[in-house]
């Protein structure tokens, strides 16, 4: 049991415990390798947008005040920055300082794209996303998945593999898309196959949501996601932060019970905590439950 080193615990009754919790399955999570999907939800995203007539293109979006070209507009932007910065070498002069300060700095460069992206005809916008795609999946075959990179911000600061970066890249060509298809009312790409990735992806934001809570160790929140690609995972207080496993303890401090389709757009800003607190199902603490809805997988 590797994993087990470093961990501090309260005292030997509560590592016992927790070794107890890990022989019934409680475990690290394992990488989610998603590089053979990128070829999938972009062919997806470009049969979409072909098939879109002039009203569709400009539908509202959940996301504030940008309509299904913007939204468009939007990935489009990312995947020209991620070529030019990532396989180009491309630097940014931002110098950047703390989560606010990075939230800031995005939301205006992908605001003011969308702005000028505009000019752009929905039918070479369409024809630009193939092109930026296909590029794109190129260079991410030509990684080493289990080589450090920089970080993933939600997750934290530190290095992160580069499975994790090319999950959090995968996640948001898949949100967003779905963004698309729910303002056009297609069938978004929900199968286990797709969607499950997403979520087991947006867990690792876990620790850092409970970072700035204060427990004895041994204190485990679990998070149940019900439907086919859901799962449960917990993180416990170990003495020197919060850590993510899969699966429950025997008797976690707290639960909560989340739809599969609920908590995606809860970790993306799809649906607020409010809107949610009052009907989650939650299990012993409901404060410390509560503290999930606060989880947020993108950076925004």
């Amino acid at each position: 049991m590797r994993f087990l080193d470093g961990l501090k615990f309260e005292n030997h009754d509560s590592l016992v415990k927790f070794r107890m919790d890990v022989q019934i399955g409680l475990m690290p999570p394992k990488p989610v390798i998603v590089i053979d999907l990128f070829p999938e939800i972009l062919a997806g995203l470009v049969d979409l947008l072909s098939g879109l007539n002039a009203p569709d293109w400009q539908r509202p979006t959940v996301c504030s005040c940008w309509s299904v070209k913007d939204v468009a507009l939007h990935l489009l932007g990312g995947e020209i920055a991620n070529l030019s910065r990532r396989r180009d070498g491309l630097t940014s002069e931002a110098s950047l300082e703390g989560w606010t300060e990075l939230v800031a700095y995005l939301n205006k460069w992908n605001n003011d794209w969308v702005q000028v992206a505009r000019r752009i005809s929905t039918s070479l916008l369409v024809e630009l996303l193939q092109v930026t795609g296909d590029q794109m999946n190129c260079y991410f075959l030509t990684l080493d998945s289990q080589a450090l990179g920089g970080s993933v911000a939600w997750v934290g600061a530190g290095p992160a593999p580069i499975w994790l970066d090319l999950a959090r890249e995968y996640t948001e060509r898949w949100h967003h898309q779905q963004h698309i298809r729910d303002a056009v009312m297609r069938v978004g790409f929900k199968q286990p196959r797709y969607l499950a990735p997403v979520l087991a992806t947006f867990v690792r934001a876990l620790p850092r949501t409970f970072e700035t809570i204060s427990a004895k160790p041994g204190t485990s929140a679990t998070l149940t996601i019900t439907g086919n690609s859901g799962g449960q995972w917990s993180v416990i207080c170990t003495g020197d932060g919060w850590r993510l496993f899969i699966g429950a303890p025997s008797n976690p401090t707290a639960e909560t019970v989340l739809e599969e389709d609920t908590a995606w757009r809860l970790f993306t800003h799809g649906l607020t905590p409010d809107q949610v607190r009052e009907t989650v199902g939650i299990k012993g603490e409901r404060e410390l439950g509560l503290q999930v809805l606060e989880m947020v997988s993108i950076i925004s």
